[in-house]
This record gives structure tokens, sequence and C-alpha cells, in this order.
């Protein structure tokens, strides 16, 4: 469990063994309606991420914060974790969980996996927040050598080891990720987390990028996730983008958000990709202002 200003960040967690993998979730508020948080992707957690923006969503919801598999309590994991995993890995947990709908708000990778979720069950989500998410749009800067890259034997297990080796440089690398660097608010215990999730992913011997990451990059255009896909998103949906961010751009949310039917879009000053981070006030906000009525 969590601690923040004094008081627990989340009640208390299960453990679940969803599509034959063990599957930490933790849980916050006692009562209305059900939302689920995903987070992103290689050094994301559950206890990270979402740390400073459950205190806004605790008091009327009941919140369901997963850790990804390969992430923070659920591991060891087997097989390969792509986009064909993630599409039936939700249903399944959602089952397990024993929730027929929720909302769902999810970061950069969560936010990809829970927009495709909604695509193919609209049923099952109430309304969706999409935080910088992955998947969006077709080609991504140097596509080639980024597919190259991540595809060279050995390579991304190599950077796991670099960064459980070395966390004076891990924590360099998350500093200038964040809008107030070192000075933002919890640095130390986001660092902390991190650099133990740098330990885990080399003690567990896995690559430094999700399987789902590595999946999305194809040699001369993504293989998933076009934006006029996005016509059939049938849920209520909240675009959030940081305005910062240096992976996401803001041609691609606003492509996003106009090609879906039920659709908001807010860009967030002094944000960049790791927006929960660097705004976790407004972004429990804007969450808790719109799962209003939806979730």
């Amino acid at each position: 469990m969590s601690d923040t200003a004094g008081h627990r960040v989340f009640d208390s967690h299960i453990d679940l063994t969803v599509l034959g993998g063990p599957v930490r979730v933790h849980q916050a508020g006692a009562n209305g309606p059900p939302v689920l948080l995903l987070h992103g992707a290689m050094l994301d957690t559950a206890e990270g991420i979402w740390h400073d923006v459950l205190p806004a969503l605790r008091e009327d919801h009941r919140v369901y914060v997963l850790d990804m598999p390969r992430h923070g309590g659920s591991r060891p994991w087997t097989g390969t974790l792509g986009d064909e995993f993630y599409r039936r890995f939700l249903p399944a947990l959602l089952d397990a969980l024993d929730l027929e709908r929720v909302a769902i708000m999810g970061l950069s990778m969560g936010g990809g996996v829970g927009y495709r979720f909604a695509l193919d069950h609209p049923e099952r989500v109430s309304a969706l927040i999409p935080v910088n998410p992955g998947g969006l749009g077709e080609r991504r800067p140097h596509q080639l050598l980024t597919w190259a890259t991540v595809n060279t034997p050995g390579f991304l297990r190599l950077l796991s080891w670099v960064l459980a080796r070395f966390p004076g440089y891990l924590r360099t690398s998350l500093a200038s990720g964040l809008s107030r660097g070192a000075a933002t608010p919890g640095f130390e215990r986001i660092s902390l987390l991190a650099i133990q999730e740098a330990r885990e992913k080399h003690r567990f011997a896995e690559r430094a990028l999700d399987d789902w990451q590595i999946d999305w990059i194809g040699p001369l255009r993504t293989r998933f996730g076009r934006i006029e896909e996005l016509a059939g998103l049938a849920v209520p949906t909240l675009w959030v983008h940081g305005a910062d961010d240096p992976l996401i751009t803001d041609e691609e949310m606003a492509a996003a958000h106009a090609v879906t039917p039920d659709s908001r879009y807010v860009s967030v000053a002094d944000a960049g990709h790791l927006l929960p981070y660097d705004q976790p006030e407004q972004l429990g906000a804007l969450a808790r202002d719109f799962f209003a009525g939806r979730a």
C-alpha cells in the first residue's frame, strides 16, 4: 500500500490469475461506479503514475488500479504481450473482477490499450480518457531506424541492465522528462519506484520496452492504431494531452478528437508525456468532472 500526506492512497490490492498469468489490482474507494486506471510502458507502475491522481477519484468511485503485466506485482509472464494479447486480456480482467462495465483512464500505452478495448467492446466502457495515448497514427519520426533499433537482438535487455545498474542515470533521465524536473513534488518517491521497477525488469530478464510498443512499430509504418478507425469509437471520450509532450503531437491528438464522434479535447499546460506526475490535481479534476454522470 502507498502512503502520501499521512493517508493511504490504496485501500487494498487483490492478486488474480488472468489468461494464465499473475495480475495485481490495487483498489481505492468504496462507493460509486467503477473506474479502471491503466498506466504506461517501461518503468510505469500503478503505485507510481496514479498516486497523486487517486485522491480526486476515490471519494465518488470504486477505483481499480492495474499493475499491467510485467509491471509491479503482475509478474512473471511468458509469451508475447502485444496488441492481440491485450485485446483478450482486458475483457478477461473485467470478468475476473466481476465488472460488467467500467470507465477507463489510461496513460500512454494504457491509453492505447484502453481505446482499442473501447473500439472492440463499447458496451463495457461507460466513458474513456486517453492521456497522451500510445498507438496513434501511421508513422513516427525515424520510423525505420526506431524499428531496427528495438528489434536488434539483445539491445532492449541490455537497456534493462543499464537502467538497473545505473540509478543515477535513471534519475537524471526521469527528471528530464518532467516539467519541473527534480523539483516535481514527490520526485524522490517517483524515482525510487522507477529504480525498483528497473531492477525488477532486469531480475526477470524483461526487455526495457513492452511487447505492445514493439508490436506497434513496423519498419515503414505502425502496425495498428489508424486515426480513421476512431470514427467507430462509440463511447464518450475525453482526449487529454500534455502541451509539452515530445512523443505525442498536438496535431495527432486534435485529429483523434476530430474523428471521434462523442469527444472532447483538453491540452494541459506545463505538462509533458508523464502528465499524471506533472499536473496530477488538474488531471484528477478533469477525470472526476468528465466521469460524473457517465461512469
